[in-house]
């Protein structure tokens, strides 16, 4: 790996586009180094997973929506929607914001944490939409995907958006512009100029994860999956993009991100002083390995609970009387803490009528009910009836987090057999004894207890999607999904799911 520095320039310095960030990563894309074995089979497992949420997900009101609006929007020898017929086609942007939507709901696919927050599987919707509609291979699949999911960990390695109020898809976007770039075949200039616009459009702030959580928690990712297949469109019909969009002078850099926190300090004129990020990319003929990084998620909850709830779980063997817990504090990482956790000072996230999205990012919530149940649901874990439940407010009331040092320090570590993403818990009983345990990665994290593989993959595809789809359609779809490889243009359809027919409900009318 190669460390690119990122600057801000003043517009009078005329920074060749040899030394932008942009053009480093388009370079990364057109890069023609064979994606390794491992690597495509990782691939071939995070469709199986995205699939596997998505249909679990697929009558959900933010789902049922997203798809009504793509429904609006046929096209024939278009990508198919998660749930409907694959004889029927629809425009790529749109099939990508309905599945992209469909995936993200129950918050329950791949992750990747360093700098800043990822689920680089949101990648997988836009670039398989738009191989299906441009008659691509499912090899030319495996490489744009392997693109897309280095250049998102990659710039969540480095950039830190949450610091700064931004939210995470503005590095989703452009990594998913740069898939697009490698899966078409585009050069280098027109994908430079794809993942500036893509950059520029993408910049929303964390409110949407912040306070009342609405579904636009779900949309967001899917809207910029569709934000990127149009800047790619029109980068290839020789549109350009603001430049230099991360080092310019009234760049993201210079004006919303670490830019600003210094110009805020020291003046606007010392913004061009130090160097603000040092992202890493992959060297010219290096194989871009970054998905295997990346870990799905056993449950469905934010990512820094996977550990807690398996914790959670070992942990209640040694409770016998869950009223005499007197209170439980949780020892974790600054993320944690301050994201999911009571340093947040959201007082949404205590509350029992909170929406889905909100407990969902509540860890007192979430290890409150994993202790007490000893399972994890990812539906009836979040039902207003068991939210509600007395006991477990009780409970849930008697929980906080505190910020360890030393677990925020593995939260930021770049050895990967000491990053960790767990915590401390202290159960503090009122006979006077305290229960205390500690996990740092979840089960089934590649350093986990149970790592996942195929079968994993596979078997959770199965319990999400039992009920809902028939026993042929699912062996179908995974005899398809793990031929992705040997998929032949005009055969991508086989990788969508769908629903008997009568199944799908149908959501309130709108514009489309």
């Amino acid at each position: 790996m190669q460390l690119h520095p990122v600057k801000v320039h003043p517009s009078k310095a005329l920074l060749p586009r040899e030394q932008q960030l942009a053009w480093k990563i388009a370079g990364v894309a057109v890069d023609p180094v064979p994606v390794e074995d491992a690597v495509a089979e990782m691939i071939v497992n995070r469709v199986i997973d995205n699939a596997a949420v998505a249909i679990a997900a697929v009558n959900r009101r933010p789902v049922v929506s997203a798809r009504q609006m793509a429904l609006g929007h046929p096209r024939d020898g278009g990508a198919t929607i998660f749930g409907v017929d694959a004889g029927r086609r629809f425009s790529p942007e749109w099939a990508a914001w309905a599945n992209g939507t469909a995936v993200r709901e129950l918050d329950m696919h791949d992750t990747f944490l360093a700098a800043d927050y990822s689920h680089p599987g949101d990648n997988i919707p836009p670039v398989l939409a738009v191989a299906q509609s441009m008659g691509r291979s499912g090899e030319e699949v495996i490489r744009g995907l392997a693109t897309a999911y280095e250049i998102h960990i990659d710039l969540v390695r480095a950039i830190c958006l949450h610091e700064h109020k931004v939210d995470h898809i503005a590095h989703l976007c452009p990594a998913a512009a740069a898939g697009i770039g490698t899966l078409l075949g585009l050069d280098q200039a027109t994908i430079y100029q794809a993942v500036q616009q893509a950059v520029h459009v993408s910049i929303t702030t964390r409110q949407s994860r912040k306070g009342e959580i609405s579904s636009w928690k779900a949309y967001a990712p899917a809207h910029a999956g569709k934000l990127a297949v149009e800047a790619v469109d029109r980068a290839m019909r020789g549109e350009g993009a603001p430049s230099p969009i991360y080092e310019g002078e009234d760049s993201v850099v210079a004006w919303i991100l670490s830019g600003r926190t210094k110009a805020d300090r020291d003046g606007r004129a010392s913004v061009y002083e130090p160097v603000y990020y040092q992202v890493p990319l992959p060297e010219a003929g290096e194989p871009k390995r970054a998905i295997l990084a990346s870990y799905t998620k056993e449950h469905s909850a934010e990512y820094q609970s996977q550990a807690l709830i398996d914790l959670a779980f070992r942990m209640r063997e040694r409770i016998k009387d869950f009223e005499a817990i007197e209170r439980i504090v949780i020892h974790t990482s600054h993320h944690t803490h301050y994201v999911i956790g009571t340093g947040a000072n959201d007082p949404q996230k205590m509350d029992p009528k909170a929406s889905r999205e909100t407990l969902d990012h509540s860890i007192m919530y979430i290890f409150a009910v994993a202790l007490q149940d000893g399972r994890w649901h990812h539906v009836d874990s979040y039902t207003p009836e068991r939210a509600g439940r007395p006991d477990t407010v009780r409970l849930w009331h008697k929980i906080e987090t505190r910020e360890d040092p030393e677990w925020t320090r593995r939260y930021h570590s770049h050895d990967p057999n000491e990053k960790a993403f767990g915590a401390r818990v202290e159960i503090f009983l009122s006979d006077g004894s305290r229960i205390e345990d500690e996990m740092a990665v979840a089960n089934a994290h590649p350093l986990g207890a149970r790592p996942f593989g195929r079968e994993d993959y596979i078997r959770k595809f199965r319990i999400l999607t039992d009920g809902l789809i028939a026993p042929a359609e699912s062996e179908r779809f995974l005899e398809a999904a793990q031929e992705l490889r040997r998929l032949k243009p005009g055969e991508l359809h086989r990788l969508n799911v769908a629903l008997p027919d009568g199944a799908l409900v149908k959501g309130r009318p709108g514009i489309f």
